[in-house]
C-alpha cells in the first residue's frame, strides 16, 4: 500500500501505470493526472498543491505518473515537460497543460471541468470529426499543423 496515500477511507491519489491507467480512465468519471519526475523541483513545488486539492475534491480521482518509471506512458501522451496536468472527463482529455498551476488556477479548473456540458462537448467533438472525414481520397496528411486546430 505505500503506493496509496489514505485519507480516511478515501484515497487522495494513486500512482497509474501502464496496467491501471485505461481501467483508471474508464471507471472514473473525472481524473486529473500530474506527470512528474522526482528530480524536477516544479514538480516537487506542485506536489503540495496537487494533494490538496485531491483531500479537498474526493468526487475527484487524482492520479500521478511517474515518468522515470512509465516512459512509455508519458510518450503515448507526448509529455515533453514535467510537470504536465491533464484532466480528462467521461473518457475525454479536456486539458493538457505543461508548468504549474497555482492552487487558485488548480481549483478554478476543476470548478469549470465539473460545469461542463458533457453532451455539448461530445457533440462539438463529433462536428469537428464529422467536419475532417473524406471518403478516402484525399492528399493531405492529419499529422501536421495545417493552419486549424485539432
Amino acid at each position: 500500500m505505500d503506493n496509496l496515500r489514505i485519507i480516511g477511507a478515501t484515497v487522495a491519489t494513486i500512482n497509474l501505470t501502464v496496467d491501471n491507467f485505461n481501467e483508471t480512465i474508464l471507471s472514473n468519471e473525472t481524473v486529473i493526472i500530474d506527470f512528474w519526475a522526482s528530480w524536477c523541483q516544479p514538480c516537487r513545488r506542485f506536489a503540495p498543491t496537487f494533494e490538496k486539492a485531491s483531500e479537498d475534491h474526493p468526487d475527484v480521482l487524482f492520479g500521478k505518473v511517474n515518468t522515470e518509471e512509465q516512459q512509455a506512458l508519458a510518450a503515448h501522451f507526448g509529455v515533453r515537460s514535467i510537470p504536465t496536468l491533464m484532466v480528462f472527463r467521461d473518457q475525454i482529455m479536456l486539458f493538457n497543460q505543461a508548468g504549474m498551476l497555482p492552487a487558485a488556477a488548480l481549483e478554478d479548473l476543476i470548478t469549470k471541468v465539473g460545469e461542463l456540458d458533457m453532451d455539448d462537448v461530445r457533440r462539438q467533438i463529433a462536428e469537428h470529426e464529422h467536419s475532417h472525414d473524406h471518403d478516402g481520397d484525399h492528399d493531405h496528411d492529419h499529422s501536421h499543423d495545417h493552419g486549424h486546430e485539432h
